[in-house]
């Protein structure tokens, strides 16, 4: 797992699109984890991915998956061993999968844009929490990685000042996201939608926390 290291603030339009590991959809690597590891060789691995026509995912054996529907209509998910028949409609609800599942996928209404978290089974696992009001972080060892889908975010450490980072990297637009290496965090920190925001609407708000822990070993 990653070590101290400071905040990365990220925007998903500066990150370049390369295609999926089958050739059937577009993706945009965030983070992964070794740095510089592969589609074969990763521990865990944060992307965003565009549908634009139905299709199998690929597959990824020995691999956890969840997927966020972040905007368009939706896309229905069926496993071909009929072990599940998921319409992802919902934007900001996460749906998890075994990666060596086949899974076919069918857009509901044209194109989506999807958030995907993998994690390698035995060495890592994921919590990933749709917030949609104010929440905390408290410090501690593991990676967290926050992206601001909808609405404009604000975050302060405890005496309400944007701790060892610049203003801007505690100020998260929607598509933008901050990426915390383990250790990082030494203090609580809080988050809440920005009320200045002329886009803001009661419901509008959403923000991905997702938590990068190891996997506790097992007695022997």
């Amino acid at each position: 797992m990653p070590g101290a290291a400071p905040p990365r603030v990220f925007a998903l339009a500066d990150i370049a699109a390369t295609p999926w590991k089958n050739g059937g959809g577009l993706t945009r690597e965030i983070a992964v984890w070794p740095p510089g590891a592969g589609m074969d060789d990763f521990d865990w691995r944060v992307s965003v991915a565009d549908i634009a026509a139905d299709g199998p995912f690929s597959a990824f054996p020995g691999i956890d998956r969840q997927i966020v529907l972040l905007s368009g209509a939706g896309v229905r998910l069926c496993a071909d061993d009929g072990s599940f028949d998921h319409a992802l409609t919902d934007a900001g609800e996460p749906f998890a999968f075994c990666g060596e599942t086949g899974v076919q996928a069918t857009l509901v209404d044209g194109a989506t844009r999807d958030f995907n978290v993998m994690t390698r089974r035995g060495r890592c696992r994921a919590r990933l929490v749709p917030r949609r009001g104010p929440f905390a972080l408290d410090g501690g060892p593991q990676a967290v990685l926050l992206l601001a889908v909808a609405g404009r975010w604000l975050a302060a450490g405890e005496d309400g000042a944007a701790p060892q980072a610049s203003t801007a990297a505690f100020e998260l637009a929607a598509g933008s996201g901050w990426l915390l290496a383990g250790g990082s965090r030494s203090g609580r920190l809080a988050l809440r939608p920005d009320p200045a925001d002329p886009a803001q609407a009661p419901g509008v708000p959403l923000c991905l926390q997702l938590t990068m822990e190891p996997e506790p070993e097992t007695e022997s």
